[in-house]
Formats: C-alpha cells, sequence, structure tokens
C-alpha cells in the first residue's frame, strides 16, 4: 500500500497543474492521499505542517470553500461521473479562480466501485478578470446607450436590427421586443425604402467609416402610428468577425424642421394677407415661364385706397386688404398664384393661359369686388372699393418676367387714368 501511494505521488508531482488525489475511509470521511505542490499553492495551504499522506481533506480545503468543494467530491463517489467546479480561492497577493476537475477511479475487480477521485485544477484567473472587465464595459456600453438622448439602432449585414435603446423605443413607438432581429425597412417610410438599401450596399463598400446621411435632404422615420419622422442621422460602419455592423444614431429635428418651414414660409408669405409676397411670386413665375410661354398675369390696385385709410383708418383698410386676398384666393384657379406685390397692389399669375381668358379672369374678379356686399363695416357704415385692373400676356420666347409686369404695371396706370373700375390690356 505505501508503495502505492508513493507511486502516485510521484505521479501527480509530474504533472503541470494542480493535482489530488481523494479516498475516503470506511466512515465516509475523505483524505488526500497524493497530490503537487500546486495544490497547496492553490488552496493556500502550508505543505510543512502536513509531514505525511494521507491527511484529511478538510485541513488545507478552506473553511469558506469547504462545503461546496466536499461536497462535489461527495457526488462524484456517489454516482461515478467526473464532475467540475470552480472556486476561488483568497491569497495573501490576490485571489485566484480555480476550474476544478473531479474524475472517478477503480481499483480491484469491482469496476462499478469508486476507490478514489483525481482532482486537477487549472487556474482560470486571467479567463475570469478578462470576463470581468468584458462584461463591466459591456455594462457601461449598455447603461450609455439606454441614457442617450438620440435613438440608436444597429442593423447587421443582412440589414436586422440588432440594437433598440430606450430612445429609440420612444421614437418609433416600437418596443425593443417587437423589432430586434426584424428589418430595418419596419421603421423606414414606404418610398425611401428601395434608395436606403442601395444607400447602405454603397456604404458598405465604401473606405469611409462613417458619415451623416442624406446631408442634402430630408429624412423621416417611420413611426409605429404610421406617421413620419423628420430625422438627423450619422452612421457608421464597424467589422464584428468578418462581418459589417451599421450603427445609426437618430435624432428627432421635428421641432426644427416645424421652424424651418415657419421661416420658409414667413420668408415667402405676405404677414397681413397671407398670400404669396413678391418674392415668391417671382419665383413661381419664372418657373412657369420656363415650363410654358402661354402664360399671363395681372396688376391689380385699390382705388382710392387713401382715402380708405383716411376716412376709416388703417385698421379698416387693413381688413379691405384681407377681404380682397380672401375673394381672390376664393375666385382663381387652383394652379393660379395670387399675391400681394405691397401696398394695395395685387397681382395674379395665370400659367397656360391666353391673354382672352386672362382678360376674361381680370373681368370677374372687377365685378365681384365692385358688386360684393363685404362683411365688415365702420361704424354701420358699408366701406365700398373698386379695383382697377392691367393684364399682360407673354409675347413669345424673348418676352420675360420683368418685361411682363412693366406692361401690365402701364396698362394698370391707363386703367386709373380713364375711370378706374376697369381692365386694361
Amino acid at each position: 500500500m505505501e508503495n502505492r501511494v508513493n507511486d502516485l505521488q510521484v505521479f501527480v508531482n509530474g504533472l503541470a497543474s494542480s493535482v489530488a488525489i481523494i479516498k475516503k475511509d470506511k466512515t465516509e470521511q475523505f483524505f488526500i492521499t497524493a497530490c503537487n505542490e500546486l495544490f497547496f499553492d492553490m488552496v493556500g495551504g502550508r505543505r510543512s505542517v502536513l509531514r505525511e499522506f494521507p491527511f484529511p481533506l478538510e485541513s488545507v480545503i478552506p473553511s469558506y470553500t469547504r462545503r461546496d468543494f466536499i461536497q462535489k467530491v461527495r457526488e462524484c463517489f456517489d454516482t461515478g461521473e467526473a464532475l467540475e467546479l470552480e472556486q476561488a480561492y483568497d491569497l495573501k497577493d490576490s485571489t485566484h479562480w480555480w476550474r476544478l476537475s473531479l474524475k472517478p477511479f477503480h481499483f480491484g475487480n469491482n469496476s462499478d466501485d469508486v476507490n478514489g477521485v483525481m482532482i486537477t485544477g487549472l487556474d482560470i484567473t486571467a479567463k475570469i478578470l478578462l470576463q470581468h472587465q468584458l462584461e463591466v464595459s459591456t455594462s457601461r456600453f449598455r447603461s450609455v446607450v439606454n441614457a442617450a438622448y438620440d435613438a440608436i439602432v444597429t442593423i447587421d449585414q443582412q440589414h436586422r436590427i440588432t440594437l433598440f435603446n430606450r430612445a429609440a423605443e420612444d421614437l418609433f413607438g416600437y418596443s425593443q421586443d417587437e423589432v430586434l432581429d426584424q428589418p430595418i425597412e419596419k421603421i423606414i417610410p414606404m418610398e425611401y425604402r428601395k434608395n436606403h438599401s442601395d444607400y447602405i450596399h454603397k456604404f458598405a463598400r465604401s473606405p469611409v467609416r462613417s458619415r451623416q446621411m442624406d446631408e442634402r435632404n430630408r429624412v423621416y422615420g417611420l413611426h409605429q402610428d404610421g406617421s413620419k419622422i423628420p430625422v438627423e442621422i450619422a452612421i457608421s460602419k464597424i467589422n464584428v468577425d468578418g462581418l459589417l455592423e451599421f450603427t445609426a444614431v437618430i435624432r428627432d429635428i421635428t421641432d426644427r424642421v416645424h421652424l424651418m418651414d415657419l421661416l420658409e414660409k414667413q420668408a415667402a408669405t405676405d404677414p397681413l394677407t397671407g398670400l404669396p409676397n413678391r418674392r415668391e411670386f417671382t419665383a413661381l413665375s419664372e418657373d412657369f415661364l420656363k415650363e410654358d410661354r402661354n402664360f399671363s398675369l395681372l396688376i391689380m390696385d385699390v382705388d382710392k385706397f387713401k382715402l380708405v385709410n383716411d376716412n376709416y383708418g388703417h385698421d379698416v383698410g387693413d381688413e379691405v386688404l384681407r377681404a380682397l386676398a380672401k375673394v381672390g384666393c376664393d375666385t382663381v384657379r387652383h394652379k393660379d398664384v395670387f399675391a400681394r406685390l405691397g401696398g394695395e397692389e395685387f397681382v395674379l399669375a395665370m400659367p397656360n393661359t391666353d391673354l382672352e381668358q386672362a382678360k376674361a379672369m381680370a373681368e370677374r374678379l372687377r365685378k365681384i369686388y365692385a358688386d360684393k356686399d363685404f362683411d365688415f363695416d365702420w361704424q354701420n357704415e358699408a366701406v365700398p372699393f373698386t379695383v382697377s385692373i392691367g393684364v399682360a400676356a407673354c409675347e413669345g420666347p424673348n418676352d420675360s418676367l420683368a418685361n411682363m409686369l412693366k406692361r401690365a404695371d402701364i396698362a394698370l396706370y391707363q386703367a386709373k387714368e380713364t375711370g378706374r373700375n376697369k381692365v386694361v390690356w
């Protein structure tokens, strides 16, 4: 027996990992019959205290790991199956983690009886520390992503959503569970889906790592309720194990777009009447002339408007201008542009309209203003007004908007000089 124990000790001393051989006696007590120095290093024991084998297992296993350790050893003896256990040991310098493999073995003729258990230990401290660092890094990343003000969405190479943070949930109205592994088209309006796929493919082949998506045009996302959301997107790509992932940082710019639209409208609109102003009228009319030379316009001026302001006050004068604008908008065709040039002067651009048609429209407007009873009054006294109108039509490929306005203005002057409340061309 002593020779066998010595043989075991020689065997375990030659191994590079932590090794111990454990047996049990008739009282079900566990003893270490052989172990190497690495085993003592693992458990933090002192070899000099234990001068000879065998010695009780409990004498070397620290109290804080003893219960789990012995329970696993007992299970290995009882089942005859190989088992594994991970334990941490607090040593003087630091804490070390070990993966222990327990393998039963048999002596004698009855191979069903477990005579001993060999324990081998592998130091996995470096791996555990790396896992911990990864977990910390991952936790920090998740915290930043979930706390981000902007929506963050990641898609894989098949354009399926793999990350969808809380801000994305708020922006698009979907929960994370509803969109993960779903195609990115789920949050893109129908009319933009084809171009989006082409854009991603081009970006994947480009050497550029990140860029602002569609910097010159507005980009829209699709809310769960079907509404479109104006957004600003910065997209980046990263190679993960040979596969590309694309991450988009998405910012809701609804308020900014509303403000831009408002400013754009204000820049093109007369604040008193709500009609297009001179600048907008000029831009639209130039476009009409480029598309079709069959184009006419008229200039309209309120007759004796100064007397309206002098007799009734400027507030009533403003009411007259607003009434004129409303009636004009209700009368002209949908494709026409009715605008205010300034003061009491208005203009009407009429695409696809020859001179005779323009004269007919001018006469119709003149008659409505002369005959209409307007809703506002001044001290129970009606405030009548009439208009004079000058008409001009495009006179060929070399004609210009400036020349047409000049001819219409001359015709308007003639209408004023020859009695007012009339149309001249």
